[in-house]
């Protein structure tokens, strides 16, 4: 088999993340303190992918080309795909199909993230040569999803959204294919939602006696499309981080579990509990960071508690009185309180905010 390309999809509009979507692609927002997307450019990489084409949308196109410039610094060669409008995943890989050529392919969707890397899925994909290697995992809500029939490994159907499911596997965003791929979606037509379904592609190609093989997830997958979904994959990042503490920590602070504090940031008269990352520059001063936070680059945090929680760079929070959590917040973001009675935080915002509680 030829050497694979990769297809991270990367156009989408990112409606249930806003408002930070409005000024900034979701894949580009932070897990770990690190873009979502360069998860997936790096999990192609690291399963020997090197010529990956990002799909992008003209809206978002411009921020997603200068975060992840020409690939050089993951060991990849990168090319910006157009699609001028969202017209579904097939839409996505017949705008690809140039730059994919003759080859067999990954696509990714560049807001997910798979603990487990694309490496095993690429060996199953050229030992086996299936015409599309789809990847599974049980859900609780398979009516949310599209959601595969099985017989043994084959598939027999895939379903989009079914209201009586046939199993509890749904499609994950991670598919192998063939270009026989090609001619499955240019049969297609616009789905109720005027899309064209990759789901009906790839059943498409089960009609028309192509293999079509599954594997399930082993490990996590999370979709990070969602406040839920984002603090979950955070959560998850966080929990294998390695300590390394690079800044300054004051004699009136202390660090506990894992926790990597990056270069030039400083821990004055605090407690940081890990799992934690604190970016550099960032500023942390008579307060406590909970396990499972991210704090960005250059973040100033003084005489507040946050737990469970992203805060991206720039931003300031003061005097909270209040434990903040399972929050995430924009660039820029300054949050804080004038005297009152305490209350619980719950927060989604936008970048360049200002917010004072009272």
């Amino acid at each position: 088999m030829e050497p694979l390309k990769g297809l991270i999809l990367s156009g989408g509009a990112g409606t249930r993340l806003r408002p930070i979507t409005h000024t900034s692609a979701k894949q580009l927002v932070p897990v770990a303190n690190k873009p979502v997307l360069f998860y997936g450019i790096e999990a192609l990489v690291d399963a020997g992918v090197e010529e990956i084409g990002i799909i992008i949308a003209p809206e978002t196109g411009d921020e997603i080309r200068e975060a992840a410039g020409d690939g050089s610094a993951f060991g990849a060669r990168i090319t910006y795909i157009v699609q001028d409008k969202p017209a579904g995943l097939a839409h996505a890989v017949l705008t690809a199909e140039e730059f994919i050529g003759g080859s067999p392919f990954v696509m990714y969707l560049g807001d997910n993230l798979l603990r487990d890397g694309l490496r095993g899925l690429v060996t199953t994909f050229r030992d086996h040569e299936p015409d599309a290697l789809i990847l599974l995992t049980p859900v609780d809500d398979p009516q949310s999803y599209g959601v595969a029939e099985l017989d043994g490994e084959k598939i027999v159907r895939l379903i989009e959204k079914p209201k009586d499911p046939p199993s509890n596997l749904a499609l994950v965003g991670v598919y192998l294919f063939q270009p026989a791929i090609f001619d499955a979606a240019r049969a297609l037509e616009p789905s109720w939602r005027g899309e064209l379904e990759i789901t009906e592609a790839i059943q498409g190609l089960i009609d028309d006696g192509h293999t079509v093989r599954s594997e399930v997830v082993r490990g996590w997958w999370k979709d990070t499309g969602q406040l839920a979904d984002m603090l979950e994959a955070n959560r998850l990042v966080l929990e294998e981080l390695e300590t390394r503490l690079d800044g300054e920590i004051d004699e009136d602070s202390r660090v506990e579990g894992r926790v990597v504090l990056e270069p030039g940031a400083s821990l004055t008269r605090s407690v940081v509990r890990g799992p934690a990352v604190i970016g550099a520059g960032a500023c942390v001063e008579d307060a406590y960071i909970g396990p499972y936070t991210s704090i960005g680059e250059g973040v100033h945090v003084r005489r507040s508690e946050v737990e469970h929680s992203i805060i991206l760079s720039g931003s300031v929070v003061e005097d909270l009185g209040t434990r903040m959590e399972a929050s995430l917040l924009g660039r820029d973001v300054k949050l804080t309180r004038s005297d009152g009675m305490p209350k619980t935080l719950r927060l989604l915002v936008g970048d360049k905010c200002e917010i004072e509680i009272v």
